[in-house]
């Protein structure tokens, strides 16, 4: 090699260099254009970060630029601001994703020449693949139906429903024709012709594989049966003939094999990746609880469907728990590419502000089973608040009293989003917990405390904050320090025991809130329900949402799924039948495996929730009924949220509970009467909750608010 081309070269490495560095600001028209859309002031940064306005002046100006250690706080806080206030598109720029107007696979617009077939049923769209009906080309769909906006290599969207007689259906309407031969030839297909796929939601993360859902006709096209023998395992035989086509052609699987979520991959290729995943829908893939009646829509709505989420969220990779998992990954990567100092070229390292490597839990914060735990008790042991961190939601009712009798209502109001609002702006551990013996209690160092809180007591009114239950603790416990910081909140002395913390620490969630609230708006939006409706119109609303598109109403269900089913997995116990308490199981391998962090978010949104009740207990006389995770219920004179929210000047009670769409502010859930509260009570006596059922009245155990 010439020096010159050597040199050049080097030139080339410095460029990269530079283009990779995670401390490149933003212009300063910018700068100043996120400071603004945040309704802050030059002083308030400049407070913040500890510098004189005219410094923070000539950093919008372009005139000065920010120095360590100022420059990586001022990042800091534009990129915060750049995740919540976007910058505006040019009438240049394509028009972001929208969820389409309900179409069918016939109601694609076709170029002059070829006729347009009629709308047609569910029953006709499945019987015309025996009859052969017409179909647009990929040539001619492609000149009609509007192109996804975005990376050219995936330009026919994140995914697509493929039919028994060879259409697949993807965004937009768009239908393409692929071959249902076997799965090799779908596969070959799906990743040479078919352009799906998602870029990247970090730079330093990985592009988004294909998806391809089979609907029951396509499953039997390739010869998959129309129910899984393996009830179990969940996954076909390894010598179906089917699986012997894909290794006759060197594709591969995962160690879960091919069931209801599948992947198909080959050994990558430098750095271009060859893997496409399935959903069988026959197999139960998408879950009714999470996606609705999904598996009842026709193929292009529920195109449709999954394409939305997929654009907003995610492309599904399983069940929409182990998406809300891989979303947070996406967002934030365990690695990123750094210079080897040694060999000048580019080598994988942690990423800052990342989950980069599994950690061992604190033996409080492990669940019943976990090796720690059989190291430190006997196989049946029941642990004790003092040795387990118990932060779980919300479960707690008390009867009503004579007052509360008196009134005609009780009413249920449910808080959007809860445990994604929890979630915002926490700052979690990152590193593995260390111990420490009679700390001082520091509401910034994330962690488990061993604190006695029992001295603390309330009104019997309202529920203890520092329990599940909401009764008072009776000595010594372990926290997290969410709910410690709010005992310290109040006023009273936090002296710990002990406690394991981590010192290493940050938002490691708010990009994953930031999109999960981005997708809510936009899907409520679908729905008819904006930011910034009066009080009555947006209750009006809400009682008829569901029905306006049975489609954009699953599109929220999962987004909602996502958010409770991610923040479980943090702690996802074992799956196996042949597990034995005491084993290790799969998921301690993961970085995400992480309970310290979602008992965090848990007892943030059980906090958030008792502040509003604290705050509405002090200031109208207003006390809860039943409270069960996200719901709380209130004796009421009429049958509206408005008939017993306080209101000051026409505005809601500053700190209390406020109506309207955005995660954190609340809905209104059901109403019911005293009568049939009353009812319930004396039938099925203490241990029913009015909160799990005020949806419908019904006792069942699927009203569970959110």
């Amino acid at each position: 090699m010439s020096d010159e081309q050597n040199r050049l070269f080097t030139a080339v490495d410095a460029l990269l260099e530079q283009a990779a560095a995670p401390d490149v600001l933003p212009a300063p028209a910018e700068r100043k254009r996120l400071r603004e859309a945040a309704s802050l002031s030059q002083e308030q940064i400049a407070q913040a970060l500890n510098v004189r306005r005219e410094t923070v002046t000539g950093w919008e100006s372009g005139r000065t630029e920010p120095r360590p250690p100022k420059r990586a706080a001022y990042i800091r806080l534009l990129d915060g601001l750049a995740d919540r206030f976007p910058a505006p598109q040019s009438p240049a720029d394509p028009a972001p994703h929208t969820l389409p107007a309900p179409s069918t696979a016939a109601q694609v617009e076709q170029p002059a020449h070829i006729a347009a077939p009629a709308p047609r049923s569910a029953a006709s769209a499945r019987s015309s693949a025996v009859q052969g009906r017409p179909r647009t080309t990929k040539a001619a769909v492609r000149e009609t139906a509007a192109p996804t906006a975005g990376d050219e290599r995936f330009i026919n969207g994140p995914l697509a429903v493929v039919d028994g007689d060879g259409s697949a259906y993807c965004v937009g309407g768009l239908v393409l024709d692929c071959p249902l031969t076997d799965l090799p030839a779908l596969v070959e297909w799906t990743l040479r012709e078919a352009k799906l796929g998602a870029p990247r939601l970090h730079r330093s993360g990985k592009d988004a594989d294909p998806l391809i859902v089979l609907t029951a006709s396509a499953a039997e096209c390739l010869g998959l049966p129309p129910v899984l023998e393996d009830r179990r395992g969940l996954r076909l035989p390894d010598d179906h003939p089917a699986l012997r086509q894909l290794a006759a052609e060197n594709w591969k699987l995962t160690k879960r094999g091919f069931g209801p979520w599948a992947r198909v991959y080959r050994t990558a290729d430098g750095t271009r990746r060859h893997c496409v995943q399935f959903a069988i829908l026959p197999w139960d893939a998408l879950d009714t609880r999470a996606w609705g009646p999904a598996d009842q829509l026709e193929s292009a709505e529920l195109a449709r469907l999954l394409g939305a989420y997929a654009t907003r969220v995610h492309t599904p990779r399983g069940s929409t728990a182990v998406t809300g998992l891989e979303l947070m990954t996406a967002l934030r990567p365990p690695t990123r590419a750094v210079k080897d100092p040694d060999t000048g070229g580019w080598v994988s390292g942690p990423m800052p502000g990342s989950l980069t490597e599994p950690v061992e839990c604190a033996p409080p914060e492990a669940p019943d089973g976990h090796p720690a735990v059989a190291a430190l008790y006997p196989r049946f042991h029941q642990r004790t608040p003092d040795q387990v961190l118990n932060e779980e939601a919300y479960q707690w009712s008390r009867p009503l009293t004579d007052a509360e009798c008196m009134k005609p209502y009780v009413v249920g109001i449910d808080v959007n989003m809860a445990f994604a609002a929890a979630a915002n702006r926490l700052t979690v551990g990152l590193s593995a917990p260390v111990h420490v013996q009679r700390p001082a209690f520091d509401p910034k160092l994330p962690g488990s405390w061993l604190v006695d809180l029992s001295h603390i007591t309330f009104d019997e009114r309202l529920p203890n904050p520092f329990t599940p239950n909401g009764e008072c603790p009776r000595g010594p416990a372990w926290y997290a320090t969410p709910t410690v910081a709010y005992a310290a909140e109040l006023g009273y002395p936090v002296t710990p025991l002990e406690a394991y913390v981590r010192y290493e620490h940050g938002p490691y969630l708010d990009a994953w809130y930031t999109r999960l609230r981005d997708a809510y708006i936009a899907t409520m939006a679908d729905l008819g329900i904006t930011s910034g409706m009066p009080d009555v119109q947006f209750l009006a609303a809400m009682a008829t949402c569901q029905q306006a598109d049975p489609v954009a109403a699953a599109v929220l269900s999962a987004i909602k799924a996502t958010v409770k089913g991610g923040i479980g997995k943090l702690r996802e116990r074992p799956r196996s039948g042949g597990w034995r308490p005491g084993e290790p199981w799969p998921a301690l391998t993961r970085p995400t495996w992480r309970p310290d962090i979602r008992a965090a978010v848990i007892a943030n949104a059980r906090i958030n929730m008792h502040r509003k009740m604290l705050k509405l207990a002090t200031a109208a006389g207003l006390y809860p009924v039943a409270v069960l995770s996200d719901c709380a219920v209130y004796a009421s004179g009429g049958p509206s949220p408005l008939d017993f929210l306080p209101y000051r000047d026409g505005k809601p009670l500053p700190g209390g509970f406020r109506l309207g769409v955005s995660p954190g502010m609340v809905k209104h859930e059901g109403t019911q009467s005293v009568l049939w509260a009353e009812g319930l009570t004396e039938e099925y006596g203490a241990d029913v909750n009015i909160a799990r059922h005020i949806k419908t009245g019904i006792l069942s155990s699927q009203d569970d608010g959110e």
